[in-house]
């Protein structure tokens, strides 16, 4: 199955990327590919942008290499290259039951951030004024009462659970859900997802 295509525009070569193509058929298809692609380069540099499957960061940086090495152009990724909702362009569903997972021990102050790529894992509380943004899962074993955005790169098949629960806004992908303070929810053992484009707190 072709996984890349390589399109030549105006001002740009589109190199599109299958959804369901993985890294490997990616990069041994793209290896061909460049080097013809190269024959078409002379003096000028033609930027290249990378469309289609929305990469994980270390995907990104493995493609991004692969083609500067070969071509050295300005490359540009369609994809997400930081966590949070002003970076999503579009959402998608990735099955993230298997995910890299990052563990923080101790509780999170305000004012403090975490951004992690994959899922993690707060053995702790995540205090009022502290922030977790994460790529797929987080996961927090004590209260969680600042800010947290699962999904953060557009995967609205990540979850987050939490021994406790009191928040004023949650986050997965690009779904924001504010809480009122009048809003019964279930204070202990929260685990949020998202249906329907709604994010539900069970």
């Amino acid at each position: 199955m072709k996984c890349v295509s390589i399109n030549l525009k105006k001002d740009e070569i589109l190199i599109k990327i299958d959804d369901k193509a993985t890294l490997e058929n990616i990069i041994d298809e793209l290896s061909v590919k460049l080097v013809d692609l190269k024959k078409l380069y002379k003096e000028e540099k033609t930027p290249i942008r990378v469309t289609g499957k929305i990469l994980k960061t270390k995907e990104l940086e493995e493609i991004k290499k692969l083609i500067k090495d070969v071509i050295d152009v300005e490359v540009n990724f369609d994809t997400p290259t930081t966590l949070g909702l002003h970076s999503i362009t579009r959402s998608y569903e990735e099955d993230i039951i298997k995910s890299e997972t990052t563990f923080h021990k101790g509780s999170l102050r305000s004012g403090q951030k975490i951004e992690v790529e994959g899922s993690i894992v707060i053995i702790g509380d995540v205090n009022s004024g502290a922030e977790v943004i994460a790529e797929d899962n987080i996961i927090v074993v004590g209260d969680l009462r600042g800010l947290a955005h699962a999904g953060a790169k557009g995967n609205k098949e990540a979850i987050i659970a939490a021994s406790g629960l009191d928040v004023v806004q949650i986050r997965i992908s690009n779904i924001v859900r504010e809480i009122d303070k009048d809003e019964q929810i279930n204070k202990e053992q929260a685990y949020i997802y998202v249906k329907d484009d709604n994010i539900i707190i069970e």
